[in-house]
């Protein structure tokens, strides 16, 4: 029997999993890394620890499986997107990866807006310059850093770091590279106009591939330590979301993921290209030759209800860890009891400012309406509907793109509550599914690699395949009537407080 092995190097720890050819995971393992932060608003993490935990937990696959690892045909890396990975003429690493959460380089966004202009930039990289991005970092470091600068040779994202230490390979492809605003989205190569005015060499630049493409196989050093096979092949792999995509099925038009986590995230699958000229939206390369995806993000999604778990409801909390529950479950019995639109009192999900639509750093929550006669309940639901507004904020962007979906698909810790479940549906006024596997993008880039080992003839074909859904929910036509008078009220709440925020910035 053939095995495929997807690798997902995280920003918290980096998780292997080994699947078979049906898309049933074999064996999975998982190490942490830590984040360091030496000044506020940096972050960044070492190389180093990626790689261990990726020794780490490979060999852990394979101890546990039993599988011989000559059986394994071919593996993927999905990756944490936009991190700076430097390496000099000898391909050792010159400092700490600068990684996606990194807020340092705002007069770098400026600079990259200035060179290359505002319209132009988008029109190339489909997305205004953000400090997240991986070509404001490389500006940073060339302006704080220019002995490091002038050391480089090798520029790479970490997944394809990872790449680089398993193969010997320089090589990335369209998905994580459209995150780097170094790349032209619609051509799906890099941009000389824009490498060109930010001075940046392309010969420091990894080749780019199609994500299920052949990058390489294991090499006898990478095969030495992890005990992997030199005849399993390496292909491209994908950046977090879209492996993410893969693993949910969303490879066709009409079809669409909504996942919360901490932040939420609404991506779409397009085989035209479409692009936000506000730049509410990403729009990169997909996983799917000659397709793309757009996406839209909610800052405070799931972050939200933890923030309100960890003030308000800390006797739920203790008493979920004594009865064996989730609190997340208590405090959902308790919205359950409270009416659509909560007794009227709406939430403002922008704890961390805000990325679509407004994309202001300087918003934060509201409760609106709070009265005396609101209970905890209340609050709970408050919260969970004005995350789903939000991400029907990112949902409506996409639908006037011509990216509207005719299904979505629901994942994320989120995802877990029928409740919630329910709500999302009915505020899309879309059919919604769940997907039976929790791999994520392991799975994603795990499929991606069957593709290329020439076990599928297409990702779609893959995908059909390996990935089962579960439960499937229609909207109460009801309900989507009554959230959607609500949503009214909420999308007018925002232009209201805009100029407030600033006011309260500068208090």
């Amino acid at each position: 029997m053939e095995y495929l092995l997807g690798i997902d190097l995280g920003t918290s720890g980096t998780k292997t999993v080994l699947f078979d050819r049906e898309g049933r995971p074999v064996a999975s393992a998982t190490r942490e890394y830590p984040l360091y932060q030496p000044e506020n608003g940096w972050a960044e993490q070492a190389p180093q620890d990626w790689w261990e935990a990726a020794i780490a937990t490979i060999r852990q696959v394979l101890e546990k499986s039993g599988v011989n690892a000559e059986a394994i045909a071919a593996l993927g890396i999905s990756g944490q997107m936009h991190g700076l990975v430097m390496l000099d003429e000898k391909g050792e690493v010159l400092r700490p990866s600068i990684i996606w959460a990194d807020q340092r380089t705002g007069e770098e966004c400026e600079d990259i807006t200035r060179l290359v202009g505002a319209k132009r930039l988008i029109e190339i990289t489909a997305n205004p310059a953000l400090t997240g991005f991986t070509a404001s970092k490389i500006m940073w470091v060339k302006k704080h850093e220019p002995e490091v600068f002038k050391k480089c040779r090798h520029i790479l994202l970490p997944k394809d770091y990872l790449r680089y230490m398993l193969t010997g390979d320089f090589a990335t492809e369209v998905s994580d590279a459209s995150g780097m605003q170094l790349l032209d989205v619609p051509g799906r190569k890099w941009s000389g106009e824009v490498l060109g005015k930010l001075e940046i060499p392309e010969s420091w630049l990894a080749k780019v591939y199609e994500s299920p493409e052949v990058t390489g196989q294991i090499s006898q050093k990478a095969a030495e330590v992890t005990g992997l096979s030199t005849k399993t092949l390496v292909v491209g792999g994908a950046g977090d979301n879209a492996a993410a995509a893969v693993g949910t099925g969303t490879v066709r038009d009409g079809r669409a993921f909504t996942t919360i986590g901490t932040s939420g995230v609404v991506y779409a699958h397009t085989s035209q290209l479409a692009i936000d000229q506000g730049g509410r939206v990403h729009t990169f390369c997909c996983a799917v030759p000659g397709a793309w995806h757009v996406m839209g993000v909610t800052q405070g999604a799931g972050l939200s209800l933890r923030w309100l778990r960890d003030t308000a409801f800390l006797p739920e909390k203790q008493q979920a860890e004594e009865i064996g529950r989730d609190a997340y479950d208590l405090m959902t019995d308790l919205a359950k009891d409270s009416p659509i639109g909560a007794n009227r009192l709406l939430y403002l999900p922008y704890l961390m400012g805000e990325r679509t639509p407004h994309l202001d750093p300087d918003c934060r929550g509201v409760f609106f309406g709070l009265s005396a006669m609101h209970t905890r309940g209340d609050l709970v639901r408050a919260v969970l509907e004005g995350i789903s507004y939000s991400l029907k904020d990112c949902l409506d962007i996409l639908d006037g793109m011509g990216a509207k979906p005719q299904s979505m698909l629901l994942t994320g810790g989120g995802a877990r509550s029928p409740f919630w479940r329910q709500m999302l549906s009915d505020v899309f006024d879309c059919p919604a599914t769940t997907i039976q596997s929790s791999e994520g993008p392991a799975l994603g880039v795990a499929i991606l690699a069957g593709v290329g080992a020439g076990m599928y003839e297409s990702v779609e074909a893959a995908c059909d395949q390996m990935i089962k859904t579960g439960e499937g929910l229609s909207p109460d036509k009801k309900a989507t009537k009554a959230y959607a008078d609500y949503h009214k009220l909420y999308v007018k709440l925002y232009p209201a407080l805009k100029d407030l925020y600033k006011q309260l910035k500068q208090l």
